[in-house]
């Protein structure tokens, strides 16, 4: 009869009970069994031991057996053959003290034969019934049969035991009575049929189990407290080569020693993401304890393929685009009309077509932040994230873990976890690496790496991250004097300078001045709330001063200036004249009316120039002592490395 949809053949119909004994305990399996009908199917076998075996397992293949049930040593033999449950049927006192009573009327001399291991206490009737009861024990028919034949040579006329003690009992002239009744052998029906049941909903929740560890991707092994394998996932097996049939049942260590859980079920803790080597095959391991109710029943362990994870990587940043992480600026608001920034935005053009690394050199406040992110939005990459790091801001030990990320535990005050780098939070993306002639010559290794193998390796990390992400560079140094000088890396200048733009100074495009002077002047108003219409000669004074000025600060210092006069344009100085006008900028902003300073911005003063001069000589002269170790120099000094090490920049 085939089975419901869905379900499991050994789950359909009735549950199947097989009933296994001969002589005269197969005679009540016989008589009882027809009033289980309605509970289960049971099926009577003449067999035993061996034999007994032989009979179940071809009949569970034909149709799977629930339960078995049987007596005595044939029970037993049968429980430590088969792996399947069975129920004894056991002798309780009421049954004994009526097969008592019973060989009582027969003679005040009475035999016990059991099965070893199985004999009643008859202390409480041999005093209830005055009542000498000779007792022996027997674990083969051999046995059996010899107990009978001493206790024939004891005098002892009536014994009581199993079928096969009885029928022994009779054929060498005793009284055998059986032990069993017909409700001891209802009493085990009825607790087969329970534990049919009970295996059922057991069944059905592991097949339930199973199915949904079929659907997972991730490798799955669960073990009893005897590290036997109760569950193998389809997923574990592929990663094993191997099938799972031949694996349920054994033990994990004996099968394969690298996946063992025995440290899990004697110490119940967990171990987490390990990467474990398993049969050449690196996966991220998992280990966990079972708990039930309190109790450790078992032990879970799950695998992961990296390259899987890697794979699922790829496509969720593939498929989410993430929101680009500062990104403010395109190349249309790169304000300036003149044939030096038409030059620049055509340039920008060609390096947001190539995913080749680029390098941006000029003065502070030229703008090349905004041509960064122009470049970006104008790529490929444009929906992907955009990440800006300022290497001159952050001190070396905290500069390698921004970059390149940790591990967990990989130093003190390391968060928990670990902690990705900003490198790999800009993968696919873009990272834009500001002021990169300030970085530490022992980060400059690292950094020429990643742009070499397009991978990262994590501080306290033993294995790279492969990353894919576009490096935009700039620096306001001159990085081959600085090749020259030993404070960078000539093959890192190469890798950088593949891509070349170098960005004018403010007073080398003074034409632009007045457009991008107006495009501020709107957007500080707007942010200030004022009426730009109103502050408009102060713009007008301002653009007249500025080809007097070198503006070392470049777009940002006007856009300082801007602001500062907006801010200071209350009462008259809000709506000024021509000649109130210039009077204003020259109070609010008196550097624009001074002598220029040199271009760059470097110091002109000769107190200051000395004091810088006479400070590198002292360090020169503290490291010279030292012998070249900046480490003790630092100390002896009071300063950090990093500060040492910017001191004696030129």
């Amino acid at each position: 009869m085939p089975s419901p949809a869905g379900m499991s053949p050994a789950l359909a119909g009735l549950p199947h009970i097989v009933a296994v004994g001969f002589r005269r305990i197969n005679k009540m399996f016989q008589d009882v069994a027809p009033e289980f009908a309605s509970q289960a199917t049971v099926d009577v076998l003449d067999v035993g031991f061996e034999e007994g075996v032989t009979r179940i397992k071809a009949l569970h293949a034909v149709r799977p057996i629930d339960v078995v049930v049987a007596a005595g040593s044939n029970g037993s033999y049968l429980r430590q053959h088969l792996d399947m449950p069975v129920v004894l049927v056991k002798v309780g006192g009421f049954d004994l003290m009526q097969t008592l009573t019973r060989a009582r009327r027969l003679s005040p001399r009475v035999g016990l034969v059991t099965y070893e291991g199985m004999a009643p206490d008859m202390t409480p009737f041999s005093e209830l019934f005055d009542l000498a009861v000779e007792q022996r024990g027997y674990r083969t028919e051999d046995e059996a049969l010899a107990c009978v034949q001493e206790l024939k040579s004891a005098g002892v006329p009536v014994l009581v035991g199993s079928g096969m003690v009885a029928d022994l009992a009779d054929e060498l002239g005793l009284t055998g009575i059986f032990l069993y009744s017909s409700d001891a052998v209802r009493e085990a029906l009825d607790d087969a049929v329970e534990v049919a049941r009970a295996s059922r909903i057991e069944l059905a929740k592991r097949e339930r189990l199973n199915t949904i560890l079929a659907q997972l991707s991730d490798g799955v092994i669960a073990v009893d407290q005897q590290e036997r394998i109760q569950t193998l996932n389809p997923a574990m097996a592929q990663l094993l080569g191997v099938q799972p049939a031949q694996w349920l049942g054994r033990k994990l260590s004996e099968l394969s020693p690298d996946l063992s859980l025995q440290s899990t079920l004697r110490l119940a803790t967990q171990e987490l993401e390990k990467i474990e080597r398993v049969k050449g095959k690196a996966l991220i391991v998992n280990r966990m304890p079972i708990i039930e109710q309190g109790v450790l029943t078992g032990a879970v362990l799950s695998c992961q393929d990296p390259i899987s994870i890697q794979r699922v990587d790829r496509q969720i940043r593939t498929r989410i685009k993430p929101q680009a992480q500062g990104t403010r600026y395109q190349l249309d608001q790169f304000l300036g009309d003149s044939a030096a920034i038409e030059r620049i935005r055509q340039l920008a053009m060609s390096c947001a077509r190539s995913p080749a690394t680029v390098l941006l050199v000029g003065e502070s406040g030229t703008g090349k932040e905004l041509i960064a992110q122009g470049i970006h939005m104008a790529s490929d990459r444009r929906e992907l994230p955009f990440v800006a790091v300022n290497c001159a801001a952050v001190s070396e030990s905290l500069l390698e873990s921004e970059l390149f990320g940790y591990e967990d535990g990989a130093f003190t005050g390391a968060r928990r976890g670990g902690k990705i780098g900003l490198f790999e939070a800009a993968h696919k993306g873009t990272i834009f690496l500001d002021e990169v002639g300030e970085m530490p010559v022992s980060l400059q290794t690292r950094l020429l790496r990643v742009l070499q193998e397009r991978e990262v390796l994590r501080v306290g990390a033993i294995e790279p991250t492969p990353v894919n992400v576009r490096v935009i560079a700039a620096t306001h140094r001159d990085l081959m004097a600085h090749v020259e000088q030993g404070l960078f890396r000539l093959d890192l200048f190469y890798r950088l300078n593949i891509l070349r733009i170098d960005m004018p100074p403010l007073r080398d495009r003074l034409d632009d001045l007045a457009s991008i002077a107006q495009a501020l002047h709107q957007q500080v108003c707007a942010r200030l709330q004022l009426d730009a219409r109103h502050t408009q000669p102060l713009i007008d004074a301002l653009v007249e001063q500025a080809p007097r000025y070198d503006w070392p600060g470049n777009v940002r210092e006007l856009e300082n200036i801007i602001e500062r006069m907006m801010a200071y344009a209350q009462g008259p100085a809000s709506r000024p004249n021509r000649d109130t006008a210039l009077a204003f900028v020259r109070e609010t902003a008196p550097e624009l009316f001074a002598p220029a300073a040199p271009p760059g911005g470097v110091m002109a003063a000769p107190l200051k120039a000395r004091q810088v001069q006479s400070e590198r000589a002292d360090i020169l002269r503290v490291l010279a002592e030292c012998g070249g170790d900046r480490a003790q120099a630092s100390e002896r000094l009071g300063i950090s490395r990093t500060t040492l090490w910017r001191k004696l920049k030129p």
